[in-house]
């Protein structure tokens, strides 16, 4: 009779966004900076992180879903011929796929999944 294998434990993160690398993703005009909080090695299956949108306004067409919430500020986003202003306390989800431009003066997190979206499409 074999032995049980223990179950490995997981350790609760506690990441706070003013610890973070925020890399420069769009401008000028203005700024967007990007902070990944969890790595592929935490998570794999979803993405997640803080954003600054300081004016810049950055066009992309997500390969991913992914989950946007203000926390200060307000983000604009356009998809779909449609304007989206988003304040504290609200949230998008928008469907892979989506052709969009990010836009506004916020601090926001976003969820993406899967997390590992850049290995799947062949990015880096």
């Amino acid at each position: 009779m074999s032995t049980p294998q223990c179950a490995v434990k997981k350790t609760v993160l506690l990441v706070d966004h003013r610890d973070l690398l925020f890399n420069h993703r769009g401008g000028p005009p203005g700024g967007a900076s990007v902070a990944r909080a969890l790595s592929n090695e935490v998570s794999p299956n979803m993405g997640v992180g803080f954003a600054r949108w300081e004016g810049a306004e950055v066009a992309w067409t997500v390969l991913y879903d992914e989950v946007i919430f203000v926390i200060e500020g307000c983000f604009n986003l356009c998809a779909n011929g449609k304007r989206y202003k988003v304040e504290p306390g609200q949230m998008l989800w928008i469907p892979e796929g989506t052709e969009l431009t990010y836009g506004g003066h916020a601090l926001f997190g976003y969820v993406v999944h899967p997390g590992n979206w850049k290995e799947l499409h062949g990015i880096e």
